[in-house]
């Protein structure tokens, strides 16, 4: 499996790479982890709107947010820096347990990552990607093209999780926004460690 670190990305420009990325896997390219960072940006998945925007569209461009109608699954979320963001790009095809199975060893990679810092994160039955307790840490949202996996896993490291207050994450009310940084009160452990752990989980849960 290659990993392709991408840095700091517009959101635009990781579809492109992604499609490109999905082309390759599905005629026996190498399965891939695309990691990176965005710039603010709200994306729109398959179950939500603009109803689930708590300001309008013209105040979001003010501030220079974008928003991105997405073909995921999952609802509405935030991506900006400080977020560590992975695209797993997968023969689901070929892998036993299909989507449910993949989602599932997601979750299991985040897991991995967060508790020997102490985070006791888990599941939420029926709620995909990673809580502790009853604030989200980690979102999930996936694609499928050509039995090909896109989109994928965002974990949030840094403090500043303000941009969620513009949005109804995962399209449910009272659903709290967490981060590495915010639920152990410091600024580490630093991107650079997080994501090397993350990818190590993925990698042996992908496997």
């Amino acid at each position: 499996m290659i990993v392709q670190d991408l840095g700091l990305m517009p959101y635009d420009q990781a579809l492109g790479i992604q499609a490109e990325a999905v082309r390759d896997v599905a005629t026996g390219g190498a399965e891939r982890l695309l990691v990176l960072e965005h710039p603010l940006v709200i994306t729109l998945g398959r179950n939500s709107g603009a109803e689930h925007l708590l300001v309008s569209p013209d105040t979001l461009a003010e501030r220079g947010i974008q928003i991105v109608h997405a073909a995921r699954g999952g609802s509405v979320t935030c991506h900006y820096p400080g977020q560590l963001v992975i695209y797993p790009i997968l023969r689901l095809n070929q892998r036993p347990g299909g989507l449910r199975r993949l989602i599932f060893e997601l979750e299991e990679a985040v897991i991995r990552t967060l508790t020997p810092y102490g985070l006791p994160a888990a599941r939420n039955t029926g709620r995909p990607g990673g809580w502790i307790q009853d604030r989200k840490i980690a979102s999930i949202g996936l694609a499928l093209k050509h039995w090909v996996t896109f989109h994928g896993l965002a974990l949030n490291v840094g403090l500043d999780t303000s941009l969620f207050d513009l949005i109804t994450p995962c399209g449910l009310s009272g659903v709290r926004v967490t981060s590495v940084h915010g639920e152990l009160g410091r600024e580490e452990p630093g991107m650079a460690e997080v994501k090397e752990a993350l990818v190590a989980a993925l990698r042996e849960e992908l496997a």
